[in-house]
C-alpha cells in the first residue's frame, strides 16, 4: 500500500471547506459524547458505537454523506486510542487557531473517470492534476486535506507493485546531526543544507510587515525545500545499501534546547519515515537503532571513554584510552550503530548467534 498526494484545482476550495465546517461538528460531536459516556461508565466509545450513534445523521439535515460520517467516529476512535486520552482538542472552524479542512472518505465513496473525481456527498466533480495516472490503480480510502495556504489536496491509499529486491548487499548504519546531516559508517557525511537561511531575511521582513499570507508561502516553500532533499537522499541510500541501520535520536526533545531551530529544519522524522517505506519497497532491510552512548563507545574496543554530554559537544576527534584507537566523533557513533544493528538481526536466529559469540 502507498499514500499518493495530489492538489486539487483551486476553484473546489469553497465547497470543500463548506464539507470541512460539518466533518468538525460530527468531530466535535464525537469527541463530547465519548467523554460523556467515559464520566459516567468509564468505559470508551469504539468506532463501531459511535457509528450506531451517528446513524440516520445524513437524513436529519448533515450535508454530509453517511461514508464519511462513518469514518469521522472511526478516526475519531483510533487517534483517541492512539493518545491515550478521555478527550480530544475541538476542531475549530474559524477564528485565529482554526483547524485546517479536513474530510476522510471511504474507498467506495470515490470514483475516478476521465480525469476527474466523484465523491459521494459532493455534487460536482473535483478536478485535480493527476501526475501519478490515478486510472492506473486500485482506489482505497482516504482523506481530502487544507493546508496553511488553503490549498486542497487529496491523499489516497492505493496498491502498488513491489519493487525488485535491491542487489545491494553492504550495510551501513547512520548517525543523524545538526553539522552534518548524516554521517555514513563507511566515513560519508552528507552536508547539512539549512533550508530556512535562503529565505531568513525575507522571512522576518514580512513578519514586521504584517504579510500573513507571504509568511505561510515562504514557510511552504521551505517545508517544499526539505522535502526534495530528504526524497534525494532516502532514495540515493536505499538504491546503495542492503541494509540500514539509523539511529533513534530523540528530535522532540532537542527541539526543546537552544538547537531547537537547527533540529526543526534537519526533518529527521520525516527522513527516517522515508527511509523506511522506501526501504520496505525495494526490499531493504531497515531497522532504527539505540544510539545511547554510540558517542562515546569506541567502535574498536566498545571502552567507554569518549566525550559526554553537551559540555564535550566541541570534541570532534577523540582518541580511546583503552586501545589508543583515534576517532572522528560523527563516524565512530554510526559505526557503533552499524555493530548494533548487526547485533538486532543475530537475536533469535541461532546461526548468527553462534558466530558471533565464537568471534567474542
Amino acid at each position: 500500500m502507498r499514500v499518493l498526494r495530489l492538489r486539487l484545482k483551486d476553484k473546489h476550495a469553497c465547497v470543500l471547506r463548506a464539507k470541512a465546517f460539518w466533518v468538525n461538528q460530527c468531530w466535535n460531536y464525537c469527541n463530547e459524547t465519548s467523554y460523556k459516556v467515559w464520566q459516567r461508565e468509564r468505559r470508551f466509545l469504539s468506532g463501531y458505537d459511535l457509528d450506531k450513534m451517528t446513524t440516520g445523521a445524513s437524513k436529519e439535515g448533515v450535508p454530509l454523506h453517511s461514508q464519511t460520517i462513518q469514518a469521522i467516529g472511526q478516526e475519531y476512535a483510533r487517534r483517541r486510542k492512539q493518545f491515550n486520552k478521555a478527550k480530544l482538542r475541538w476542531r475549530k472552524s474559524s477564528g485565529a487557531r482554526r483547524s485546517l479542512g479536513w474530510i476522510p472518505f471511504k474507498a467506495s465513496a470515490l470514483r475516478y473517470r476521465n480525469g476527474q473525481l466523484w465523491m459521494s456527498g459532493i455534487d460536482q466533480a473535483l478536478g485535480l492534476w493527476d501526475s501519478y495516472g490515478l486510472s492506473k490503480y486500485q482506489l482505497g480510502a482516504g482523506s481530502f486535506s487544507e493546508d496553511a495556504r488553503g490549498r486542497w489536496y487529496i491523499n489516497i491509499n492505493v496498491k502498488v507493485a513491489r519493487e525488485p529486491r535491491s542487489a545491494a548487499t553492504n550495510a551501513v548504519g547512520i548517525d543523524l546531526g545538526l553539522k552534518h546531516f548524516a554521517t555514513l559508517s563507511n566515513g560519508e557525511k552528507i552536508e547539512a543544507l539549512k533550508h530556512y537561511l535562503h529565505h531568513e531575511a525575507k522571512l522576518a521582513m514580512a513578519h514586521r510587515a504584517g504579510k500573513k499570507r507571504l509568511v505561510k508561502t515562504i514557510h511552504a516553500r521551505i517545508a517544499n525545500q526539505r522535502k526534495h532533499q530528504h526524497h534525494v537522499r532516502s532514495t540515493e541510500l536505499v538504491q546503495r545499501f542492503g541494509a540500514i541501520f539509523v539511529g533513534n535520536v530523540n528530535a522532540s526533545a532537542l527541539a526543546k534546547t537552544r538547537m531547537a531551530k537547527s533540529v526543526l529544519d534537519a526533518g529527521w522524522s520525516q527522513f527516517r519515515a522515508m527511509l523506511r517505506y522506501k526501504s520496505d519497497s525495494a526490499g531493504v532491510w531497515f531497522d532504527k537503532v539505540d544510539e545511547a552512548f554510540s558517542t562515546q563507545d569506541c567502535s574498536v574496543c566498545e571502552a567507554r571513554s569518549g566525550p559526554k554530554g553537551l559540555k564535550d559537544l566541541e570534541i570532534r576527534v577523540w582518541t580511546c584510552n583503552r586501545c589508543g584507537a583515534i576517532h572522528d566523533r560523527d563516524v565512530n557513533a554510526a559505526k557503533n550503530i552499524l555493530r548494533r544493528g548487526h547485533a538486532t538481526l543475530a537475536v533469535g536466529i541461532p546461526l548468527l548467534t553462534a558466530h558471533a559469540a565464537a568471534l567474542r
